[in-house]
């Protein structure tokens, strides 16, 4: 994706099993933010330091997704155990990971595999892309979104 690309189209369940479509995302400036893994370390301070700012992307009239592969289960113990005010969403067939770019090849002490790449992709109230965040500083990303 680049700048001023429209949001891709995308369906997918959040952690309740409703679905959201890029089209709910109109008419708010939207924050989609993609991590690896429910209740891994670095996962957790990103989604914390949104959570202790929430209020102020509130404020700031953006509306807040989180987005990984894990299962709608698994959304519900993360979000319960951290009291995440955002919805998470579940993409098991990575098409939405895929379809913004946040999916690909990623190593690890040498090792090369395929995974979910942390990006955050903020968008205008017309799903048009603004801005794109591809190093994210898990304890300290509300101000880089802001």
């Amino acid at each position: 994706m680049n700048i001023g690309d429209k949001m891709p189209a995308f369906s997918v369940a959040d952690e309740q099993g409703r679905m959201v479509t890029d089209r709910d995302m109109l008419g708010k400036k939207t924050v989609i933010y993609f991590y690896p893994k429910d209740s891994t370390p670095g996962c957790t301070a990103e989604a914390c330091n949104i959570r202790d700012n929430h209020h102020a992307l509130l404020s700031q009239g953006y509306q807040v997704f989180g987005v990984s592969k894990d299962s709608q289960a698994s959304h519900v113990k993360f979000k319960e155990k951290y009291n995440l005010p955002f919805p998470l969403l579940s993409d098991p067939t990575t098409e939405m990971l895929q379809a913004f770019g946040a999916w690909g090849e990623k190593r690890n002490y040498g090792k090369v595999t395929m995974g979910t790449l942390r990006k955050t992709f903020i968008f205008d109230e017309n799903g048009i892309l603004e801005r794109i965040i591809d190093k994210v500083d898990t304890k300290n990303h509300t101000a880089q979104i802001m």
